[in-house]
């Protein structure tokens, strides 16, 4: 019985973040969630309160991955200046490749919960940064700087760049050239100019 409600969980949350890489958070109603789950309307409720708290769960999922993959490329044994170009290019480039779910987790108008849920995404992506930016700080390859304002300023400049390149609508090729590229650019002249 347990691992039938384990099971159950997971069908909604992996059916749940299928709809949101297709179409948004929008896509995601109870309703349709529960269609692709193969379950009834009332289980969801029984594993999830609310829509809300359904895509809370998601979008914290979502940033754990994504902060896990940071974190792999800022454990490498490059330089901080490469460590951090190489981590702002990872994250536009899936961001760019799953529009959908970036544009849901970046910028979608959403329900005050889960837009919370974003505030402690990009703190958790910003601690990334500031480890990062302590140890370039300690190589001598950054000034001296505010870390906590710098770290809020690097994930504040690569989510507000992917913002009208990832919106439902605005078409996949409309993206500036080498927009990614741009981003880690900008981030990285920012850090080494402070």
């Amino acid at each position: 019985m347990e691992q039938r409600l384990k099971d159950n969980r997971e069908r909604i949350l992996k059916a749940a973040r299928k709809l949101v890489a297709q179409g948004g958070f929008r896509a995601a109603s109870v309703s349709a969630v529960s269609k692709a789950a193969g379950l009834s309307t009332g289980a969801i409720y029984r594993y999830f309160p609310s829509k809300s708290a359904l895509m809370v769960e998601i979008l914290t999922h979502a940033v754990s991955h994504e902060v896990d993959v940071l974190r792999e490329i800022t454990a490498r044994a490059d330089s901080s200046t490469d460590k951090l170009a190489a981590a702002v290019r990872s994250f536009g480039t899936r961001a760019l490749e799953g529009r959908n779910l970036a544009y849901a987790f970046i910028a979608e108008p959403t329900d005050p919960e889960v837009e919370a849920a974003r505030i402690v995404g990009r703190e958790d992506f910003g601690d990334v940064f500031k480890d990062l930016l302590h140890e370039g700080i300690d190589r001598g390859e950054f000034p001296a700087q505010s870390v906590d304002v710098t770290a809020a300023c690097i994930v504040g400049a690569f989510t507000e760049a992917l913002v009208r390149p990832v919106a439902p609508t605005t078409l996949p090729e409309a993206a500036e050239p080498d927009l990614v590229e741009k981003i880690v650019v900008f981030c990285v002249a920012a850090v080494r100019r402070a």
